[in-house]
């Protein structure tokens, strides 16, 4: 493996100021891919963008960010390349207050261009086959840290990228259960990694081996034959179901009680990021020992509060600002 001219050193790396690894108690553990985005400024064909803004994409890092910034004790690792990018990855996390565990690797971190090709339609192009993220192992994820973690929270996008990424979740998630620590999946199903017949078996086996499920009814259906997609969840034995249904707010079982929330009114200016934000919510509020429907509460208010604001993880929330935004004033 080539040195990497990032400031990465060789083998897994952490920043820390609570001593080393080892002795370390992580609130959240959570890894995955995450890239470098550039999202085409204005409404329209790619072709006729005039500039691009650049930011950092990730499910698991956008959920790491979120947690962070709600007071939750959060930590990213995955695999960087030897380039701006990875140094990007591993700097923004760093400044929102997440401890980075970071693989170095000598293949390019993954790209993704977004582009609003109308006002209602949102396109991305992924730049991730044979990235850094992809090559990420059950080896690079170290037994210590995810025994030391309250929650280890994963997603469907990571087994999808390749054998090693989805041999990589499944030992974590069976180290975790036998460490008594909390498992937490998102099924975040993405069609241009895989169809739904090849996810479906992995989604049904990654969801019976977890304490808390989130996924919007679509991808409850994949996997699932309910009419019911909480029902349908809950079958598969996590005991915190948790449905996001954008608009319409979400359902829950949690312990065996029934919850259902309405979606906050707001003027939305980007949509992505909005499930990445609602998981943190509910997770962040989880380690801080809230009640079930404070968790719901402050997970509606996370992924209202993030569609106030361009970009995938730069509208996620503190709670000064999920206290003015329940006050009804975000601007304060």
């Amino acid at each position: 493996m080539t040195a990497p001219t990032t400031g990465l050193t060789t083998g897994p790396t952490t920043e820390s100021t609570t001593g080393p690894t080892t002795e370390l108690t992580t609130g959240l553990l959570t890894f995955g891919e995450s890239m470098g985005i550039f999202v085409a400024d204005g409404i329209g064909p790619l072709g006729h963008a005039r500039s691009f803004s650049l930011g950092v994409a990730g499910a698991e890092s956008n959920v790491a960010i979120g947690v962070a910034r709600l007071g939750g004790d959060a930590t990213w690792l995955g695999r960087l390349g030897p380039d701006a990018t990875g140094a990007l990855i591993a700097s923004r996390l760093r400044s929102s207050g997440v401890r980075v565990i970071a693989v170095p690797d000598e293949s390019f971190t993954g790209l993704m261009i977004r582009y609003q090709r109308s006002g209602q339609f949102i396109h991305a192009d992924y730049h991730r086959a044979g990235s850094a993220g992809s090559r990420l192992s059950p080896a690079d994820v170290p037994e210590a840290e995810v025994r030391s973690a309250r929650i280890l929270h994963v997603t469907g996008i990571t087994p999808a990228l390749s054998d090693s990424c989805r041999a990589a979740v499944f030992a974590a998630v069976e180290t975790a259960r036998a460490a008594g620590v909390t498992v937490s999946v998102d099924v975040n199903y993405r069609s241009k990694l895989w169809s739904r017949f090849d996810a479906a078996p992995v989604l049904r086996d990654l969801v019976s081996r977890a304490d808390v499920v989130f996924a919007g009814p679509d991808e409850a259906a994949i996997f699932t034959d309910s009419a019911d997609p909480v029902d349908g969840l809950a079958r598969l034995g996590p005991s915190e179901v948790i449905v996001k249904d954008g608009a319409r707010g979400c359902a829950a079982s949690i312990d065996g009680e029934r919850h259902a929330l309405p979606a906050l009114t707001v003027t939305a200016v980007d949509p992505v990021g909005a499930g990445d934000a609602f998981v943190a919510g509910y997770l962040a509020d989880r380690l801080a020992g809230a009640a079930a429907p404070d968790r719901l509460r402050t997970a509606i208010e996370s992924g209202a509060f993030a569609v106030t604001v361009p970009g995938d993880c730069e509208g996620l929330p503190d709670r000064a600002d999920l206290a003015a935004l329940s006050g009804g004033d975000i601007n304060r």
